[in-house]
């Protein structure tokens, strides 16, 4: 019965050729759009999430403010300090927490030969590396041991290479911070960087080592991970934390500040959620005008049988087997236009490659552009929306060919 429906739905296809071609270019076009829709909400959401992971995407901040509310017998306006005794507080009171890191700035002068610059000096826990995804090009990066024992090394960025080294190696070479000498053991690979960020300029050293170049006595800030916990409870445990330590309340937001990375990804997983349903509800709105073409293909199609109508049913046919027999005619041409359409999706997805997204602000940052990628989970939905579409627009000419009476379709010419 199957083959029957199939043999004649391939068969009214063939009578009017022209008209059905047509009518499958619509449904192509109309499921391309779909797929590369949502393929681009795909693409834009996985450049988001390459642009976090790249800086550390379950990286926390904690940084010292002022305090704007009267706490105890403090009055507000108070600096806040962090100690190492604060990094043993957090260990203690974070503990799903994998690492917690110290960290010491200052802006120095960095010297190799006759060339000279001024750079940011990280002084930071070897911890770092993990937190914010620190990727090697050359060497190693610092550990426990070079902590330990104070040893003056350095990490360098891969512009603070180019600058101080010019394309000669680096690991081995000796630098001088503020007139310090640092060997360096490992230079960073470049990492993607806006306008006049220092990401890539940094030189990096151990934090033990940091008390050559300034009194780190107080902390310029502490980073921890925050992989698999609740960020929510995180950043309120942090803020009771220190507040209890350094006295000021939990609530004042200006006394410390907390940047968590996993919570600004959410956020923005929130923005690509709707893009998408957005770009699928367009896409869909795209598909359905193919649908009114098919429709309208098998209205008139449904009124130019209506003696075949006629005579099928004097014969014997019920309304089902009429119903089925258009609807079958419909959704092969659905069909048919789908694959056609989906075949489009994939060659111009595959022509097209990257869209330039973060790489136009950023350095280094090709990862993070759009690529239109067509995946199984795509096609599934995709799919879903096209047979919701060619069922909705042959059900109606079906429905109408069903109902005929038999002896005014006879009658008909």
């Amino acid at each position: 019965m199957h083959r029957d429906l199939l043999g004649q739905a391939f068969a009214a296809m063939r009578h009017d050729l022209r008209k059905t071609t047509l009518t499958m270019a619509g449904m192509a076009w109309g499921i391309a759009t779909v797929v590369l829709l949502l393929a681009y909400g795909n693409g834009f959401a996985t450049a988001i999430t390459n642009i976090f992971e790249s800086f550390g995407a379950t990286a926390v901040g904690i940084f010292p403010g002022r305090t704007s509310q009267q706490a105890g017998g403090n009055k507000a306006g108070v600096q806040v300090r962090f100690t190492n005794e604060d990094i043993d507080l957090l260990r203690n009171n974070v503990p799903l927490c994998k690492h917690v890191v110290r960290m010491s700035q200052k802006d120095s002068s960095v010297q190799n030969g006759n060339r000279t610059f001024t750079l940011p000096v990280d002084g930071l826990d070897a911890a770092v590396e993990q937190i914010w995804n620190l990727d090697m090009d050359q060497g190693r990066f610092l550990n426990d041991e070079d902590n330990e024992r104070h040893r003056l090394f350095a990490v360098i960025g891969s512009e603070a290479k180019d600058k101080l080294f010019s394309g000669m190696p680096a690991v081995g070479q000796d630098i001088r911070v503020n007139g310090v000498q640092f060997e360096v053991v490992g230079v960073v690979k470049p990492r993607m960087q806006e306008g006049d960020d220092d990401d890539n300029r940094t030189i990096y050293i151990p934090f033990s080592s940091m008390s050559v170049l300034k009194d780190n006595h107080y902390l310029d800030g502490i980073w921890m991970d925050s992989q698999g916990l609740n960020h929510d409870r995180l950043d309120t445990t942090v803020r009771e934390t220190l507040a209890a330590a350094h006295g000021f309340k939990s609530d004042d937001q200006r006394a410390i500040f907390v940047f968590d990375a996993q919570k600004q990804l959410a956020q923005f997983g929130i923005i690509s959620m709707a893009l998408k349903i957005l770009l699928a509800f367009i896409g869909t709105l795209t598909l359905g005008i193919g649908g009114v073409g098919l429709m309208n293909m098998m209205l008139v199609s449904v009124t130019q049988r209506t003696r075949e109508i006629g005579v099928e049913k004097a014969l014997g046919a019920r309304r089902r087997d009429i119903l089925f027999q258009f609807l079958a005619e419909a959704m092969v041409i659905t069909a048919v236009g789908g694959v056609l359409g989906i075949a489009l999706s994939y060659l111009v997805s595959v022509s097209v490659g990257r869209l330039t997204f973060y790489s136009a602000m950023a350095k280094h940052a090709e990862a993070a552009d759009i690529r239109l990628i067509v995946s199984p989970a795509i096609l599934l939905v995709a799919t879903g929306i096209l047979a919701g579409v060619g069922v909705v627009s042959g059900m109606v000419p079906a429905m109408r060919a069903a109902k005929l009476d038999p002896i005014e379709a006879l009658r008909y010419e």
